[in-house]
């Protein structure tokens, strides 16, 4: 019995991202199913790592997805007008970017791609 293919989201929790970044992330990765892990300000959570408890609770949730759902792709998402981290789009992509290199460290040697993406005032999604 399969259970269909599996990537994995960090997203921030605005509603307004989820639909978007579920259907863009299926389109680039052609998977079945988006395993899909929110914080507010997610890029800023991972992209600073303060929060060692909080950040370790995200790899936790990543390590599931990626070992029992069998995912391989990752994104980490910034958007528009975050409520989380209310910051401006440079710096938004800054983060993802840190955020993205962070998450590819802890799955060097495991064939897992790790990406960036960014909504803008639309919502519609770039890949950085």
């Amino acid at each position: 019995m399969t259970h269909g293919t599996f990537a994995t989201a960090l997203n921030c929790m605005d509603g307004r991202a989820q639909e978007v970044v579920v259907n863009l992330v299926k389109k680039k990765t052609k998977v079945d199913f988006v395993d899909m892990i929110t914080e507010p300000g997610v890029d800023k959570i991972l992209s600073l790592g303060k929060n060692k408890k909080l950040v370790d609770w995200i790899k936790n949730k990543i390590n599931i997805s990626v070992e029992k759902h069998g995912s391989r792709f990752i994104a980490i998402v910034g958007h528009y007008d975050c409520a989380g981290n209310p910051v401006d789009e440079k710096t938004h992509k800054k983060q993802i970017k840190k955020a993205v290199e962070k998450i590819s460290n802890w799955y060097k040697g495991k064939k897992v791609e790790v990406a960036g993406l960014w909504l803008d005032e639309k919502f519609k999604g770039n890949w950085i």
